[in-house]
């Protein structure tokens, strides 16, 4: 979405709320928002994977946000070159004073621009709150969205739990997704839900009638453990894939089991949460194998999330450092399949696959 030379990247909509000021960036329409669960609604509005992108000649740009809710952290890169942090009080208006980075003239720009991303790009990261636009000032230079050149080409489409919210680490910056995409060279839209990844039908035609996405991968099966019975559980999980698979034939579609936690270890193997994870996880396997859909890729999520002590005490987040390993199995699981859509609109591969890591 582009507005006055600004790109809101992961956000459907732009919603000016009555009796305030700024624009609120949602991640999904509302027709989606109000389709979704009590908790799911709370989720979709927070703005995690959310950023402002734009460039400018300008040597100083002040960007003028806010938070609707809580307190929350705002990550500044220029292309995926780390710039600051900020904090924002929730229901204050603040403006960042951003400097550009005078080192960067000191490198040739071929070194700069490798990750996908040109280094000219300003890139705004959003946390885990709702946030809010005001305005861009570049102190009367020229602010322009960025060219398709100055972004990565590929784009992955994400949609799952808390995990893949980015909960456990310290910003949604360092989310297993997002850490993810980097390695790929790849773009993210990130429309995790925490607690909330129920994947109702409203969800399944979202997801299935974007056309902004090279590749999609689900993570599903932790929130439901409890909620659904397993016929409801394989009932939604195959409407998901079936939907997105008729609109886009072409493009890969990964989905992932559960990844191993608490209960995957639980001494009471009588616990409902045990019990249900393993059938939750044939159930994934039995959707994987009935469609025989040759870019439908299955991967173990035992070889993503591959060490229990890279979780946070909860023993169900990963912290930083598990989020970093994640994306490390995840991306090399990944590889083989994206590659071929570097070069062509679709990908060539052949065969289903089970993806084990081995």
């Amino acid at each position: 979405m582009e507005k006055d030379g600004v790109y809101f990247h992961n956000v459907s909509e732009l919603v000016h709320k009555p009796y305030q000021s700024g624009l609120h960036l949602q991640r999904f329409p509302q027709q989606v928002r109000t389709g979704l669960s009590e908790k799911g609604r709370t989720k979709a509005i927070q703005s995690n994977g959310c950023e402002l992108r734009f460039v400018t000649e300008s040597k100083h740009v002040r960007v003028t946000i806010g938070s609707n809710d809580s307190n929350g952290r705002v990550v500044v890169c220029r292309g995926d070159f780390f710039h600051s942090q900020h904090l924002l009080q929730a229901g204050a208006v603040t403006t960042l004073h951003l400097e550009q980075p005078e080192r960067f003239a000191e490198v040739p720009s071929g070194r700069l621009n490798q990750s996908g991303f040109s280094s000219n790009v300003w890139r705004l990261h959003f946390d885990r709150f709702g946030a809010v636009f005001y305005d861009v000032d570049a102190f009367g230079c020229e602010v322009r969205v960025p060219t398709p050149d100055e972004v990565p080409k590929l784009t992955m489409l994400a949609y799952g739990s808390s995990i893949s919210q980015s909960a456990g680490s310290t910003h949604h910056f360092n989310g297993y997704l997002q850490q993810t995409a980097r390695r790929l060279g790849v773009d993210v839209l990130n429309l995790a839900l925490s607690g909330s990844c129920y994947c109702e039908n409203v969800v399944a035609d979202h997801l299935a009638e974007r056309e902004d996405w090279d590749f999609l991968f689900l993570e599903l099966g932790v929130n439901m453990r409890a909620v659904v019975s397993p016929g409801e559980f394989k009932r939604r999980v195959s409407y998901m894939l079936d939907r997105v698979i008729e609109r886009h034939p072409a493009k890969p579609v990964f989905v992932t089991t559960i990844y191993p936690n608490r209960a995957t270890y639980f001494l009471d193997t009588s616990h409902l949460l045990h019990v249900q994870e393993g059938i939750f996880n044939k159930a994934l396997l039995h959707c994987f194998e009935s469609s025989k859909h040759p870019q439908l890729h299955l991967l173990d999520g035992a070889a993503i999330m591959c060490d229990l002590t890279s979780l946070t005490s909860d023993l169900i987040h990963p912290s930083d450092y598990g989020h970093t390993l994640m994306s490390e199995q995840l991306a090399k699981l990944l590889q083989l399949v994206i590659e071929p859509l570097r070069t062509s609109s679709h990908s060539s591969a052949a065969d289903q696959n089970f993806v084990t890591g081995s």
